[in-house]
């Protein structure tokens, strides 16, 4: 199991929203809510351009590069305090674990924000290391939705993609872990998530467990069967 981490396992995409929209303020305007939710899981590049844009603003590179450790610095404020988990996130990671599965957590955050995460995630699952493999968005050639992520974190666990359940709250997570030949559950967050062929949509993890997962490889497997 590959797990997404903001807005997946835990309530932190919130976090980035209230830093990009503080960082509109700071530019001298106001950040839409639809320009927000298209940054949902995305770079921090392709986020910047997605704020620039609805600002009207222009940016140089350096500029650029100041708006986003600015981001990161105001979204390491936000992380020291308790981290909530998503419905039925913390059960299913458990039982995975439990079960001794591989599991990974593969995130478009930076490494210096996921560890503050990963620390409390840990606190949470006392006596289970958490993950067997953390694949963090400063440590891949490219960010989702290309597969890039995905792909490093099975060859990192030494998994085949045709075993490999994907849970992403994202269209560019979703669209990435389809892309790495993935089974994959979509629970949205802050953005909607549209069908498309591999992919399984649930309102929440609540109530899922490791043996409702074979639907959604299932799902998969009936794609690859009419390719």
């Amino acid at each position: 199991m590959l797990f997404d981490m903001d807005g997946t396992l835990v309530e932190t995409e919130q976090h980035w929203g209230e830093a990009m929209f503080a960082l509109a303020r700071r530019l001298g305007g106001e950040m839409s809510p639809e320009a927000r939710e298209r940054t949902v899981g995305t770079s921090m590049r392709t986020s910047l351009g997605i704020l620039y844009a609805d600002l009207g603003v222009s940016r140089g590179e350096a500029e650029m590069r100041a708006d986003g450790r600015w981001i990161e610095d105001a979204v390491a404020d936000l992380l020291t305090g308790p981290v909530t988990w998503r419905p039925g996130a913390r059960e299913l990671l458990t039982e995975a674990r439990d079960a001794a599965l591989p599991t990974a957590l593969v995130t478009t955050t930076p490494r210096r924000l996921a560890d503050l995460v990963l620390a409390q995630i840990q606190r949470d699952l006392p006596g289970l290391p958490a993950f067997d493999v953390t694949v963090c968005g400063d440590e891949v050639p490219v960010r989702k939705p290309d597969p890039a992520p995905y792909l490093q974190a099975m060859a990192a666990l030494g998994v085949d993609a045709a075993g490999c359940v994907v849970l992403e709250d994202s269209l560019a997570g979703v669209t990435a872990g389809v892309a790495a030949g993935a089974a994959v559950l979509g629970v949205p967050s802050l953005q909607p998530l549209p069908p498309m062929p591999g992919l399984v949509l649930r309102d929440t993890l609540a109530g899922v467990r490791l043996a409702d997962l074979a639907e959604v490889l299932a799902a998969r497997d009936a794609v690859d069967a009419c390719t």
